[in-house]
């Protein structure tokens, strides 16, 4: 008898955290990395925030939460989704997890059977299938294309829903290829989704906030009432508040599944960090005076990278509407002999010798399951971003 579970063999790990590590122990031997895998902002939390976590520790507020999450904060995401999405919600739709992550995880397992498939347009974030795939369901691709900016069109949508679908997972603006979709572009997919009423949406909008020029955001709920009762709308405070070590994220849905998700989480977890809790009260209730500000500066560093990586042999990189990555390709360097004598095969082969010629580390596109592309997060600063490209330039001069 096996002593780990089935589950396990159809898991991989992390890809973005392993780059991540991996820059971390080279840079630990000594190495000059510049490591460009982790979605994370690098601005420090918002002082209002702090200090609002400070006094939640000085009040005592450091006991067990309700599972759910404290009425104080669920009241603020009723607020959050009216004031910006034009979506009611109860508070009693509404639930905290110990970040997004948890929320989609709960999701799936008080949802899925097995047998049951879950729609994922790729390229996506690498834990949407590893999810489906520990709670029994089956991963459904469908690829994007480069020239369509990486964006599902309803027909491909339409052909990968059967009898057997439970799930859509919607992610705009998409980790990892920055793509959003405009309300008439969600109106697209949304009349597919009307057309399968057996079909749940998940729509994970963590980057609603980090969008650049004129773009409005929309969800799917807000862009078609009919489909409310079906929808789970997720977010949190890790991106738009560079909150990511706080832990943070909610959803807000119809009641038998927030009810089912609650008891998930009872058994799992319960409730999230107190303090970061009240941390995230006043993170959605505070001033967003700061969200354009950043905004601001991170459309500067994607204008940046897109014009470098574009002028690197080999590489063609578009500029996308949102969040903090670009995912370029790598096309042009298949084939190639890099300065280290290795014929590059594939993407993965690509970013191996990039980490290995230059000390840059990004994430190979075939782990979000469309290649041959990589991901660069640009969440850092101009100058290491400055010089990250030119490395990259350099790298793809040098293959022959």
């Amino acid at each position: 008898m096996a002593f780990l579970a089935d589950a396990l063999s159809r898991v991989k790990p992390s890809a973005t955290i392993a780059v991540s590590q991996k820059a971390r122990e080279l840079k630990a031997k000594g190495r000059d990395v510049i490591g460009l895998g982790a979605g994370e902002p690098d601005f420090d939390t918002p002082d209002n925030i702090k200090k609002a976590a400070i006094e939640a520790i000085n009040r005592g507020e450091t006991k067990y939460t309700p599972v759910s999450g404290i009425p104080e904060l669920r009241e603020a995401i009723v607020r959050k989704y009216k004031r910006e999405n034009g979506l009611d919600y109860t508070a009693a739709q509404t639930i905290v997890g110990t970040g997004g992550k948890q929320i989609l995880f709960n999701a799936f397992m008080a949802t899925m059977n097995p047998g049951d498939e879950v729609v994922i347009p790729a390229p996506y974030w690498v834990s949407y299938p590893e999810m489906v795939a520990i709670c029994g369901g089956t991963p459904v691709f469908v690829s994007t294309t480069q020239e369509n900016n990486f964006k599902l069109t309803p027909a491909d949508l339409d052909r990968a829903i059967t009898p057997k679908t439970k799930w859509f997972i919607f992610n705009s603006p998409s980790n990892p290829s920055g793509a959003a979709y405009s309300h008439a572009e969600l109106k697209g997919l949304t009349d597919v989704l009307l057309k399968h009423p057996h079909v749940w949406i998940l729509t994970d909008d963590m980057y609603e906030h980090l969008t650049y020029g004129d773009f409005k955001f929309a969800t799917p709920a807000e862009v078609e009432p009919a489909l409310y009762d079906r929808t789970l709308t997720m977010n949190g405070v890790s991106k738009a508040y560079a909150m990511t070590g706080w832990r943070i994220g909610y959803a807000a849905g119809p009641l038998p599944l927030i009810k089912a998700m609650d008891m998930i989480q009872g058994q799992q977890t319960s409730g999230a960090c107190s303090i970061a809790q009240w941390a995230a009260v006043e993170a959605l209730n505070g001033t967003q005076d700061f969200i354009p500000e950043n905004k601001k500066i991170f459309e500067g560093r994607r204008d940046l990278v897109v014009s470098m990586l574009n002028q690197a042999k080999g590489i063609e990189c578009p500029s996308p509407e949102g969040a903090f990555y670009v995912y370029p390709s790598c096309k042009g360097l298949i084939g190639k002999t890099a300065p280290s004598g290795k014929v590059i095969e594939t993407d993965e082969d690509f970013v191996s010798e990039l980490l290995e010629a230059e000390g840059v580390a990004v994430v190979h596109g075939s782990a979000f399951g469309l290649g041959p592309n990589f991901r660069i997060s640009y969440a850092t600063s101009e100058a290491l971003l400055e010089e990250a490209c030119k490395r990259i330039q350099r790298f793809c001069a040098a293959c022959r």
